[in-house]
C-alpha cells in the first residue's frame, strides 16, 4: 500500500486489480481467489491515509481468506458515528443478479 504513494487528503480510492483482467465479474461462479484486502492492508490504510471510501473490482474489498478480520478493521474505523445530523440522500447500490430475489448492496450518504 505504501508504494502506491496515495497523497494525503485523498478520501476515495477505486482499485483496479487482476480481478478485472481475469473477468471475475463476468463469471457465473463465485471465485474465492479474487484480489482483495487483507487485515494488514486495511489497517495500513486506516493508520496512514485519509481514505474514507474504498472500491474494488469484485464483490468484496476484503480477501476471502481474511474476510472477517479485514471487515472488522474497516468497520471499526469508518462508522457512522462521525456523520453530522442533517438531511441526506441515501443511495443503495445493489448488484444486478438475474433470477435472484435480493442482492448485497452498498449504501452511500450524500448531503
Amino acid at each position: 500500500m505504501k508504494s502506491l504513494n496515495i497523497p494525503k487528503g485523498v478520501q476515495r480510492v477505486l482499485f483496479r486489480t487482476l480481478n478485472t483482467d481475469r473477468r471475475l465479474m463476468w463469471q457465473k461462479q463465485f471465485d474465492t481467489s479474487y484480489v482483495g484486502f487483507l487485515r494488514d492492508g486495511a489497517q495500513w490504510l486506516k493508520d496512514n491515509s485519509d481514505i474514507k471510501l474504498v472500491g474494488i473490482d469484485y464483490l468484496s474489498a476484503a480477501a476471502f481468506v481474511d474476510s472477517v478480520a479485514t471487515h472488522r478493521v474497516i468497520f471499526e474505523s469508518r462508522k457512522l458515528d462521525d456523520v453530522e445530523a442533517g438531511i441526506y440522500s441515501v443511495h443503495c447500490l445493489p448488484l444486478r443478479l438475474l433470477g435472484a430475489e435480493g442482492s448485497p448492496i452498498r449504501c452511500i450518504l450524500i448531503k
